[in-house]
């Protein structure tokens, strides 16, 4: 009988050193889980050994006691472990001759290369889209309203629940929307979700048949035609002008369309806001198509000049047109709520979709928020950040037009928390991702932003949650990458 040595960390007091005739036992490898007992590491590193072939089928394991000296283990821990390897099948006892290793053990197959995966994750730099700030005023009420809402933890959460989410803070919701948006429904016409993504494939999963096409600004934005088209339907780009989404081509592109994703309130990329005309002819068309349009309101609390624009489901009273919207960048993005107010006649295909997708949305940061908007913290907070927001936007659209001496136009929106920074409609498209290359900026180019219309050069920048001195650097940054760029492109273009 051969002894098997160990690189065990414990030791006993006066250890054994190995012969060359023994056999090596890794109790620190990675088949070994570390903090697990000491009868479970043993088992592990034994099982390693017999898998690997270092103790060939029918070969004698040494006795509890001598394994458990050179191991430094209780000699319970031994014995555990090899009642373990026995019951598993890795080793068979025979009274009065001890314990041996099993006659047939599982072959150990040679692992495959693993692909390494990469997961590319948004950035968080200046002109990162997505980025918020949130009022160390509204985080310590949000705090107190988690932390309540924790220490009076309800049976709401100890079984499934409605589909749509808890009603309390759908009623929230619900005024939040009369007073803000102009959209008048009720709490049952609300329906809580992840995000506006997630509220659009439930959405579309109940009003459309697989391969049914949908109307999508070009530009737009491209994680909501991609979600379009992943869940097996025909996105259909339709350009945008200044007016909006032009209906006219829409018709003539998509003839056969069942539903438009737009975001007319500030329409994402260019930020240009639908005209009442072009809004209703939308509307015109959803009730002759039989369609309905999804409006994405993205953004829409953070207006800086003006009245609030009432919602495109405010005019419609919401019949044809299916309401999305998210906390993301009123609170934050790692909150994961997100809603959308549905027309009377979807709520049951809508809600039975929901259902069948992953039953219902989580419970435990729905009070927190519905206090957050029945407080008066939320309005608060907006409030506040809306100001910084505003005074972001100004220090980068005038930085980013005074250091690239009039390379860069910047129109300044009205509303949102990014802006679109063109070149001249000549500039070849490479200049603008040469420049944001060079700067190491963060941010989209506009031309991915299109899908069949010609694409402008340019970038869009996002100015929320970011400090203005870094928004400033950057913008000089990526101004003077801009301009030469572009002063690369004209020797280029005047060489014979």
């Amino acid at each position: 009988m051969r002894n098997i040595p160990t690189n065990s960390l414990p030791a006993p007091a006066k250890p054994s050193l190995p012969t060359k005739a023994e056999l090596p036992l890794d109790l620190t490898g990675p088949h070994v889980t570390p903090g697990a007992s000491a009868a479970h590491r043993l088992y592990q590193a034994l099982c390693e050994m017999i898998v690997s072939g270092l103790v060939k089928p029918g070969e004698p394991l040494p006795p509890s006691r001598t394994l458990a000296k050179q191991t430094g283990f209780r000699r319970n821990a031994v014995v555990i472990a090899y009642e373990r390897l026995i019951t598993d099948g890795f080793a068979e006892a025979t009274v009065g001759s001890g314990t041996f290793v099993a006659a047939r053990i599982p072959a150990r197959t040679a692992e495959p290369n693993k692909p390494k995966v990469i997961v590319e994750t948004p950035g968080q730099g200046a002109f990162a889209l997505g980025c918020t700030h949130i009022d160390e005023r509204a985080l310590q009420r949000f705090r107190a309203f988690v932390g309540r809402r924790m220490r009076a933890f309800g049976p709401e959460h100890l079984h499934y629940g409605d589909p749509r989410g808890s009603r309390e803070l759908r009623a929230a919701i619900a005024d939040h929307l009369l007073s803000a948006r102009g959209l008048r429904c009720d709490p049952d016409q609300i329906m809580l979700t992840s995000g506006t993504l997630h509220a659009l494939r439930i959405v579309l999963s109940a009003i459309l048949k697989p391969n049914d096409q949908v109307w999508c600004e070009d530009p737009g934005y491209p994680v909501a035609r991609k979600t379009i088209a992943h869940c097996g339907y025909r996105a259909v780009p339709v350009p945008v002008d200044e007016h909006g989404m032009q209906v006219a081509k829409g018709r003539s592109a998509g003839p056969n369309a069942r539903a438009a994703y737009v975001t007319p309130s500030h329409q994402f990329p260019l930020g240009v806001q639908m005209s009442m005309p072009r809004r209703l002819e939308l509307l015109d068309w959803a009730k002759q198509a039989g369609a309905f349009v999804l409006e994405d309101d993205y953004d829409s609390e953070f207006r800086y000049d003006g009245a609030p624009l009432m919602s495109l489901a405010g005019i419609d009273r919401l019949q044809r047109v299916i309401y999305l919207g998210t906390f993301a960048k009123t609170l934050f993005p790692g909150l994961r709520i997100g809603y959308c107010a549905l027309p009377e006649r979807l709520i049951e295909d809508v809600t039975a979709a929901r259902a069948a997708l992953d039953r219902f949305p989580g419970t435990l940061m729905e009070g927190a928020v519905a206090d957050m908007l029945n407080s008066g913290a939320f309005a608060a907070n907006l409030k506040r950040v809306r100001k910084l927001y505003r005074d972001a936007r100004d220090a980068l659209a005038e930085t980013l037009e005074t250091a690239s001496d009039g390379a860069l136009l910047v129109p300044v929106p009205s509303q949102g928390l990014h802006l679109v920074a063109r070149f001249d409609p000549s500039v070849d498209l490479a200049v603008a991702a040469r420049a944001k290359q060079a700067a190491g900026a963060e941010g989209w180019l506009l031309a991915d932003t299109y899908s069949r219309a010609p694409p402008l050069p340019g970038f869009v920048l996002g100015f929320s949650g970011h400090a203005v001195p870094q928004l400033v650097a950057s913008a000089e940054r990526l101004a003077r990458k801009s301009r030469a760029a572009l002063r690369t492109r004209n020797r280029s273009a005047r060489r014979p």
